[in-house]
Parts: structure tokens; C-alpha cells; sequence
């Protein structure tokens, strides 16, 4: 695997975090590009704070680099129907500045879209990256603009850029207080001694898929170079609410919940098909009930600590 030159443009974010300490364990030179230091920075990380609103200050910081990850976003799924202009008003607007000063560079962008909601309601499961996009809400729609400008642009520029839908990705580092995250809010919740609120009756079912494993399709990407634009990062199984709160309850039976009427933002179920990612990117991925277990333990760690 080739030793890159990469910006991660939202780096303090969950999996901007998690993969700046992922491809500086390659070996790779890293440089987090975000509005403010992280709490807890990785020494092997360089970090670069800044605006990525700021024209200037972003085209100076993608200058020289080989690959850009893309994973910043103003918005999350909950509140998007509340806050949708600063989707399209900032995020879109600001992305497609980004693509245009990428389009005479050898740079390749791989942008961070979202599998949980860009598709929408789907009868055919798991999905597809063929199948038609969808959305019911602003997150998932914005993702979608982004997305076909990306397309327009890798057509005509000289830049190689991609899309990597990810499903749910859940593990250290997550803080559902941000607006995502069902598994670490019932974990921090039950550690805390909280009831965990779930909207709806509970059998929404969604593709989690442990950070580490994201983290590992993310970094083949940078080096593939076949004819695919467009991947699912996902465990390619679905897991209900309810059995999320089984398995907690076999950790911590102290678990409790609280069920309230179901949002309209929310899908019913979404599976990801990830076939194509795993014909480049194969090797065993995380169990949910050991992925569940071990993000249990690094809270309790975390919590031991304060």
C-alpha cells in the first residue's frame, strides 16, 4: 500500500478521528483540517485549524495532498428539516468549491456521503449502490446534491473523485449528543443510569458497522483504481432497536427504555449491499455483540477515569 499524503477535512469529527489514527498507523502523513483542535489529539497527526467556509484558508490547506477525505458536515439526519439551509446554503455550496479547485489536480477526493439516508424507503433489500436514491429528509437530500456534482466533475476534471456511502458506523469516539449514534446512546445511557429514548416501536433496523472496519475500507479506497465510483461501507446486516437493547441487557442488565412516537426523518429499515467493497476490501469484520461489548468497555474505562 502506497504511503499518501492525506487531509481529512472534518478530522475532530467521530470517523475523521478514528481514521486520521487509522492511516497514521500505515504509515501515512496525516494532516486533520478542522475548526478547532480535538480534545485529544494523536501525536502522529498533524492538525490544522481552520474554516472550511473560508475560501482561502481551504484552497491553501488542500494544496500538495494526495488523497482528501471529505467528512464534514454542519447538519445531522435529526435536525436537518429544522436547519436544511446550512446543508444547502453552506455544506453543498462550500463542496462544490472544493471539487472546482480540485478539477485541474491529481488529487483524489473521496467524499463521505451517508448509506443510512441517502436512499431512503427501499422494498429490494440489502441495497444496492445501483439502487435509486431517495432520501426523506434534508441530510440525506444535501448528501445527494453533493454527490451528483461529484459525479459531474470526476466526468470532466482531472481529479479522481469518489463516493463511500456508510451505513452506521458506531465505536469509540462516537457522542450521540452530536445527533447519531442509537449504540452509544444506550451504552452512555445505561452506564449513566438513563432510560434510552426510542422513537417508534423499535423494530427499525439498521446496517451498524464497527468504526475500525470503516476505517479499513476507507484506506483501500485511497489506492483502488478500477472503474467503480461508488461504494457501500457496511456490514451488510440489519439489526433492530430492540435487539440492539437485547444485547446490551446481556452486558448490563441495569439497561431501561423509553418508546415515543416515531419520527417521520426515520427509515424503516435500511441493509446495505457491500459486496463491491468486499471484493477489495475482505477480511472478517466486527460482530455486533463484540463490537457492542468493546465500545461498553471503553466507556466504563472512559467513566473510571473522570
Amino acid at each position: 500500500m502506497t504511503k499518501h499524503n492525506v487531509l481529512i477535512i472534518g478530522g475532530n469529527g467521530f470517523i475523521g478521528s478514528n481514521l486520521g489514527k487509522h492511516l497514521a498507523d500505515l504509515g501515512w502523513s496525516v494532516t486533520s483540517f478542522d475548526i478547532a483542535r480535538p480534545p485529544m489529539p494523536d501525536s502522529r497527526v498533524e492538525y490544522v485549524m481552520g474554516d472550511f467556509f473560508d475560501d482561502i484558508v481551504l484552497s491553501e490547506v488542500i494544496k500538495g495532498r494526495d488523497i482528501i477525505y471529505h467528512a464534514l458536515s454542519t447538519i445531522n439526519p435529526g435536525n436537518s428539516n429544522e436547519k436544511y439551509m446550512m446543508g444547502y446554503g453552506r455544506d453543498f455550496i462550500q463542496t462544490v468549491k472544493l471539487f472546482d479547485m480540485l478539477k485541474e489536480t491529481d488529487t483524489k477526493l473521496i467524499f463521505l456521503s451517508s448509506g443510512g439516508t441517502v436512499y431512503g424507503v427501499q422494498d429490494k433489500q440489502p441495497i444496492t449502490e445501483e439502487a435509486p436514491r431517495k432520501p426523506i429528509n434534508h441530510y440525506g437530500n444535501v448528501k445527494v446534491c453533493i454527490e451528483n456534482t461529484l459525479r459531474i466533475f470526476d466526468i470532466q476534471a482531472k481529479s479522481k473523485m469518489m463516493i463511500a456511502r456508510i451505513s452506521n458506523p458506531y465505536g469509540p469516539g462516537q457522542d450521540y449528543r452530536k445527533g447519531v449514534g442509537f449504540i452509544d446512546a444506550v451504552l452512555r445511557k445505561t452506564i449513566e443510569g438513563e432510560r434510552v429514548e426510542i422513537w417508534g416501536d423499535g423494530e427499525n433496523i439498521r446496517d451498524y458497522i464497527y468504526i475500525e472496519d470503516v476505517c479499513r475500507m476507507l484506506g483501500v479506497l485511497a489506492d483502488y483504481s478500477g472503474e467503480e465510483t461508488v461504494f457501500n461501507l457496511s456490514s451488510g446486516t440489519g439489526t433492530s432497536q430492540k435487539q440492539i437493547m437485547e444485547i446490551v441487557k446481556k452486558i448490563d442488565d441495569s439497561v431501561m427504555c423509553e418508546y415515543k412516537p416515531a419520527r417521520s426523518v426515520d427509515v424503516r429499515k435500511i441493509i446495505l449491499d457491500n459486496s463491491k467493497i468486499r471484493k477489495v476490501c475482505p477480511g472478517e469484520l466486527m460482530g455486533i455483540e463484540e463490537g457492542i461489548r468493546s465500545v461498553y468497555d471503553y466507556l466504563k474505562g472512559i467513566r473510571g477515569k473522570i
